[in-house]
């Protein structure tokens, strides 16, 4: 693959790297890594400190093999290794660049500097992204209740909507008002904050524990309880919790026990609670009564997919927060052709920024139809295609698919079409719900519990996805 092309592929897995990894670690350890290659589905990466190799692949390997993967495709991966020549040159680089910038600075310049590394340092303690705030999260109709009861918790904690409970698709804000949320208490209290998501929270729960052999040659889990006791007094001694993913505790017996009574010793103790999810907690499956009737209790609030004129406003923001200028009709070219979720929006920007880069071109309406392309997407397969083939194929009508028949055949044709679109048009839940007019918690059941779970052992269905995925190619 080409440099350029290279260098534009890294370029899109940082932008998903930087919405999940706390700021000084991703301005530390990955912002001086070089892409140098992309071959047969690998990313190959340098870097020129030795120790962003091991602190990467130690605690991050699996966040860059996500985002590596959401760009790249499934089944890709990465190359990661010290070039000490490329170190050389980094350290030149930050030598003349600290020996530039103090020797302009005044006596207050550094006061200043040191009131903001100390506020940086809080921030990183709390793991909060300074690029999520409340004054750079675009509010529409979509996101306009979440965002003002986030507001409000923000301006005071644990005396409104305690906890506050935000759903809705992926994309589309959670995290930044959870952080958000982080970093106005921060600046405006000397309350203790942290922000969590549960995949990292249950990692951390699972260190407590560990595997010793048994006579039998089978193995016990043996707590910890020294390591347990300061798990639990890290998240019991703040002020505010912002747990982000909490769908990720799902059938996780013992980590919710666990985490009920983190919930509990906070709540009781008054301290505030603020939780995002792809569901709400009655749709989140073998969820713990005790925990989603706590979830319940203070303040339930969705995000939706924004309309035309928060896409507009969001790409336009976007594009001045990266202070690259661009005219009206790439803002509104993007927002009619990408329509789910914020991620896509800015992908998109990036891509078109990007390109301009490269073949060193304005940011106009020409750069952004060349970069995307979309109307070779448009002859691509579509949901409405989809529906079509799954009906031909079960010699049913797309209305019964998006019908409430439930006699076998139909209902079978339809968990198969939604089962479809998640995985290869990758709809998110909430838009394939909306295609077939069913409930966010009936795609999720039909494409994971049931589908899912059954092309794993069934021989039969294997071969009917297969046969549709082949008649897709006609």
């Amino acid at each position: 693959m080409d440099i350029t092309e290279v260098k534009e592929v890294w370029a899109k897995v940082k932008q998903e790297l930087i919405d999940v990894v706390p700021e000084h670690v991703f301005n530390t350890w990955i912002t001086p890594l070089e892409a140098v290659d992309l071959e047969n589905n690998t990313l190959v990466l340098l870097s020129p400190q030795q120790m962003s190799v091991d602190i990467i692949k130690n605690s991050w390997y699996s966040v860059f093999k996500t985002a590596i993967s959401s760009v790249i495709g499934q089944n890709s991966s990465f190359s990661l290794n010290y070039d000490a020549e490329l170190g050389k040159k980094y350290i030149e680089k930050r030598k003349k660049q600290k020996s530039k910038i103090l020797s302009g600075q005044t006596q207050e310049d550094i006061k200043e500097q040191e009131v903001k590394k100390s506020l940086a340092q809080m921030q990183s303690d709390a793991n909060l992204n300074l690029n999520l705030k409340f004054d750079n999260f675009v509010v529409g109709d979509n996101s306009k209740f979440a965002y003002n009861a986030s507001l409000m918790v923000a301006k005071s904690p644990a005396q409104k909507y305690n906890p506050l409970f935000i759903y809705g698709a992926s994309g589309l804000g959670k995290t930044h008002l959870l952080q958000a949320i982080g970093h106005y208490i921060l600046f405006n209290t000397k309350l203790k904050v942290r922000y969590v998501r549960m995949e990292e929270y249950f990692k951390e729960w699972i260190k407590c524990f560990q595997l010793n052999e048994l006579p039998n040659g089978r193995r016990r889990n043996d707590c910890n309880n020294l390591q347990m006791r300061k798990f639990r007094q890290k998240f019991e001694n703040i002020d505010v919790l912002l747990m982000d993913d909490i769908q990720f505790i799902e059938s996780k017996a013992k980590t919710m026990q666990d985490f009920f009574s983190t919930f509990q010793a906070l709540y009781t103790n008054n301290k505030q609670i603020v939780i995002a999810s792809d569901r709400q907690p009655k749709d989140i499956p073998n969820l713990d009564d005790r925990l989603r009737t706590r979830f319940e209790m203070g303040l339930v609030v969705n995000i939706v997919s924004p309309d035309y004129d928060t896409r507009f406003r969001i790409v336009k923001a976007y594009a001045q927060e990266l202070n690259v200028n661009a005219t009206d009709d790439v803002y509104e070219y993007i927002a009619q052709n990408f329509t789910d979720n914020v991620r896509e929006l800015k992908g998109a920007f990036n891509k078109v920024s990007a390109y301009a880069e490269v073949f060193e071109t304005d940011v106009n309406i020409e750069t952004a139809q060349k970069a995307l392309n979309l109307e070779i997407k448009k002859r691509e397969i579509t949901a409405d295609v989809l529906a079509e083939k799954v009906a031909q194929y079960f010699d049913v009508s797309v209305k019964d698919l998006k019908g409430s028949a439930r006699n076998q055949k139909v209902a079978k044709a339809r968990q198969i079409a939604l089962y479809l679109c998640r995985e290869i048009l990758k709809m998110s839940y909430e838009s394939i719900g909306d295609f077939f007019n069913k409930k966010h918690s009936t795609v999720i059941y039909s494409c994971r519990d049931v589908i899912g779970e059954k092309i794993k052992t069934d021989i039969d269905l294997k071969q009917v996805i297969n046969d549709i995925t082949l008649s897709l190619k006609d």
